[in-house]
């Protein structure tokens, strides 16, 4: 963490090392091409124009391709385009970060798509959370400015100098496991015994049949052969992790063989998952001046993150208590050893599908590696809570920093009202127009996830998705909302989510979530940097102690209760009281 935390500050800073020397005529010319002067900054209000009228651009770009798919060359499964609520859905969530997928990868897009619109956008979604963050970084070292740095340079640097690189490197490393990377058509083989199965029936447009009582139609198939999915999928696994953006180039994601196809890609895909977002807690550490911040942020991430993750593991080593028969001489350990394994694949078991389940929750990527409708009542709330926290703990590249950041300055701010001063954070006053941004920030997706629940859970278009009722159907929704309004990506696997419904209800929770969170972070940003240092004196609150450190988690984790606990109580805490019947 401390070694590439450094170098990202290097990078961000400008300054001239090995990397430089090497990449720095690239980025030059880069700059030449899109006629970019690095030396001209921008103001707060310039800056995030320029983030949205980018992220307009990509949009439109994404969802022409998305739509016009059946035209395009690199298709050789011949797929046609999207529908238009899918290929809205779609485009909001890979330029948003989330990369949730109502869709499978497998059978829906082409290499094409895969490539010139998924990675892509994988890429640039990443790189403006991780601008962002270091925009938010210079509010805090500037003094007296109006400007917050160059959108332009940050999202260069961002891609270049680590993106790129580290992507090319994980890549190799998973082809090295057997991950497929190629442009071969799909390859049938054939089933040792023909099966029969229940097939989704599709209308003319390709989307789902529903009845009368608006659950989807079926009808019987048979099947004697398989067609094997290939394609370039290592190159998109590889910045999906990186970059926490999610989704997956197949449809069971990360639990899929070619994949993920062994312990140590396991392994790897969740190191990728952490690396840049732990690296950056150094990285704000060394660019404000005091590394102690920097790991006080940590400490509180690791605070919140590591009793919610063995919680989770002891809730699915335990099992089902309902399929379990007690007899003479006999424990419930006894008649379950390797606990609750239903959606999990046997390559991982429970430790590793309870550890990819937290850290792809906590770091707001939506990569699985089991199917978390599956996990029993108290496993499945982990990650939704972790989501529900903000995913700050660790969150996003850039964003889940930039959450904490917020988080901290409630922090400081509520400490200066128990002692009646006005708060400071690493030199600066916290005052009355950088806590109305961080109520937005703080507010905005919490109500996106209640809002879009509480429609979905009284109209008839939002309870036809449910594949479970009861408790479990309400869990399933809670857990979509969470997803798309904190920009995660992960579903819970069981909601019919590929309905004009929810493609558009999802989309702008999604919207909402990102982009209200975003601006509001950089006019933060902004106006920071136009304010004086305070040199800090006796009644200033240290903010890189054990104290300040507790008290930080504390207010995540008040928060999060305050605003999410009814919510759990309808869904995943009630199914558990259904079990002990």
């Amino acid at each position: 963490m401390k070694p590439f935390g450094s170098y990202m500050a290097k990078v961000y800073q400008g300054e001239t090392f090995w990397a430089n020397r090497i990449l720095g005529p690239v980025e030059r010319l880069l700059y030449r091409m899109f006629g970019i002067r690095p030396e001209d900054e921008m103001s707060w209000k310039t800056y995030a124009g320029a983030a949205i009228v980018f992220k307009i651009a990509c949009f439109f770009l994404l969802y022409l391709i998305l739509r016009t798919q059946g035209i395009l060359p690199l298709n050789p499964q011949g797929f046609a385009g999207v529908s238009p609520d899918l290929a809205f859905n779609t485009a909001v969530s890979f330029i948003t970060n989330t990369n949730w997928q109502a869709y499978g990868g497998e059978s829906t897009m082409s290499y094409l798509t895969q490539m010139t619109g998924l990675t892509v956008q994988n890429f640039v979604s990443a790189a403006q959370g991780m601008a962002i963050l270091i925009a938010l970084i210079r509010g805090f070292t500037r003094r007296t400015t109006k400007t917050i740095g160059n959108y332009w340079v940050d999202m260069t640097r961002s891609i270049l100098y680590i993106l790129l690189p580290l992507s090319l490197i994980i890549a190799v490393l998973l082809v090295s496991q057997g991950v497929v990377q190629n442009f071969s058509a799909y390859k049938n083989v054939p089933l040792l015994q023909t099966i029969t199965y229940d097939n989704p029936k599709l209308d003319a447009k390709g989307n789902p049949v529903t009845g009368a009582d608006g659950k989807p139609v079926t009808e019987p198939a048979k099947a004697s052969e398989y067609a094997l999915p290939l394609g370039p999928a290592a190159s998109q696994i590889a910045i999906k992790q990186l970059g926490t953006n999610g989704g997956g180039f197949f449809n069971v994601n990360s639990a899929h063989p070619f994949e993920n196809p062994t312990p140590f890609s396991n392994f790897l895909e969740m190191l990728a998952l952490l690396l840049i977002s732990t690296s950056l807690c150094y990285t704000f550490g060394k660019m404000v001046g005091d590394r102690r911040q920097g790991w006080a942020l940590l400490v509180a991430m690791l605070i919140i993150l590591v009793p919610l993750l063995l919680f989770c593991y002891s809730r699915e080593q335990v099992g089902n208590p309902l399929l379990t028969t007690i007899g003479v001489n006999q424990t419930a350990t006894d008649l379950q050893p390797g606990g609750n394994m239903e959606g999990k694949e046997m390559r991982f078991g429970v430790a590793n599908s309870a550890l990819f389940a937290s850290i792809t929750t906590t770091t707001s990527c939506g990569a699985v590696n089991s199917m978390h409708d599956s996990f029993s009542p108290l496993g499945g709330l982990v990650p939704m809570v972790l989501m529900q926290l903000g995913e700050v703990v660790f969150g996003g590249v850039g964003s889940g920093l930039y959450g904490m950041l917020a988080f901290a300055m409630v922090a400081v701010f509520v400490s200066g009202l128990m002692v009646g001063r006005t708060p400071e954070y690493l030199g600066k006053k916290i005052e009355a127009f950088e806590m109305k941004m961080v109520a937005l920030v703080i507010l905005v997706p919490a109500s996106c996830v209640l809002l879009g629940s509480a429609i979905s859970s009284v109209t008839a278009a939002g309870v036809a998705g449910i594949s479970n009722p009861g408790p479990h159907g309400f869990s399933q929704i809670l857990y979509a909302f969470s997803s798309a309004s904190n920009n995660n990506g992960s579903a819970f696997a069981g909601l019919n989510a590929n309905t004009p419904f929810y493609n558009t209800l999802l989309g702008l929770a999604m919207l909402f979530g990102r982009f209200w969170t975003m601006v509001p972070i950089i006019a933060v940003a902004g106006s920071l940097a136009s304010k004086k240092y305070v040199t800090p004196s006796a009644g200033t609150l240290p903010t890189h102690t054990p104290l300040f450190v507790v008290f930080l988690a504390s207010i995540i984790i008040i928060v999060g209760a305050l605003t999410f606990l009814p919510g759990l109580a309808l869904g995943p805490i009630a199914e558990h009281m259904t079990l002990f019947k």
